[in-house]
């Protein structure tokens, strides 16, 4: 019987290493929008609504800034905002901070990009409505990187002011460099259970999967290179992410799949924890 994940799976908490806490924590707040939760000198949370943390950020001693597509690891991760107004918003608030922005139209959402003090990717998107996707003869989600509607959002947000990110925001997918796009297909679609959503290894060296029928939750790429190294013991960047299953038992059979294919499953602290064939961690929860 083939894999295939809950539908209403979900991603949970990234740890990030950064170089400069005070540094990152005033980006994160004042360009991107998140609210600062619990903090130490050396570690903070990010958060929405200013309880649940969504990111974690940890400065790294001596920390070696990685350059970007250069390692296998973190391409981006991406905040889904609840409504295109509240994109307008942030598109409004990044025009006035003066940060480069990158920008596509993906035709199952609009999306912009922006990178962190690190040269960590962040994308921040909202989807269009599901009823809208279209896919191909092959069963592929059709997307596109056409330019965004720029002055339609705008539009949305004249007459607003920014206060951030906006209750109902979450993760909404990530996407990585990998060392190999076979071996993590295996992985992560064989294996874990995700579905492929677009399937782009032969155009464009990348692989779309996803859980439920979204267009993606997880990106896969080689574009830094096949067999591309871990970011360096004291580089920036991602330290790991989580998948977040419906309940213990969806989690548990996860698991055990991971366990007969001879994936080594470790436990810290409570939390169980496996890496993807490219070394990147993943930490595996459930709905508490």
């Amino acid at each position: 019987m083939t894999a295939t994940l809950p539908k209403d799976m979900k991603l949970g908490i990234i740890k990030l290493f950064v170089s400069n806490l005070e540094r990152s924590v005033r980006f994160y707040q004042e360009i991107v929008g998140f609210r600062l939760g619990k903090s130490t000198s050396t570690s903070a949370e990010l958060t929405i609504d200013g309880n649940e943390p969504l990111v974690l950020l940890e400065e790294m001693p001596d920390a070696q800034v990685t350059p970007r597509r250069s390692s296998a690891g973190l391409y981006h991760f991406a905040i889904l905002l609840p409504t295109r107004k509240a994109l307008g918003m942030s598109l409004n608030n990044l025009v006035q901070s003066g940060i480069h922005i990158g920008q596509a139209d993906h035709l199952v959402s609009e999306a912009l990009y922006i990178t962190d003090p690190d040269h960590n990717g962040i994308e921040i998107y909202c989807d269009r409505p599901r009823s809208t996707w279209r896919r191909d003869a092959e069963g592929n989600y059709i997307m596109a990187a056409d330019p965004i509607d720029w002055e339609g959002l705008l539009h949305e947000a004249e007459g607003t002011v920014w206060d951030g990110l906006p209750v109902g925001t979450v993760m909404g997918h990530i996407h990585f460099h990998v060392k190999n796009l076979q071996k993590s297909k295996e992985f992560y679609c064989d294996i874990l259970g995700f579905d492929i959503a677009a399937d782009a290894r032969m155009a464009m060296k990348a692989l779309f999967i996803s859980a439920g029928g979204y267009h993606h939750h997880i990106g896969l790429n080689v574009w830094a290179g096949e067999e591309a190294p871990l970011r360096s013991a004291n580089g920036t960047g991602l330290d790991y992410y989580t998948l977040v299953f419906p309940n213990k038992e969806s989690r548990n059979e996860a698991v055990l799949r991971l366990k007969l294919a001879n994936m080594l499953v470790s436990e810290i602290d409570g939390i169980l924890m496996v890496k993807d064939p490219s070394g990147i961690p993943l930490r595996l929860g459930y709905e508490q």
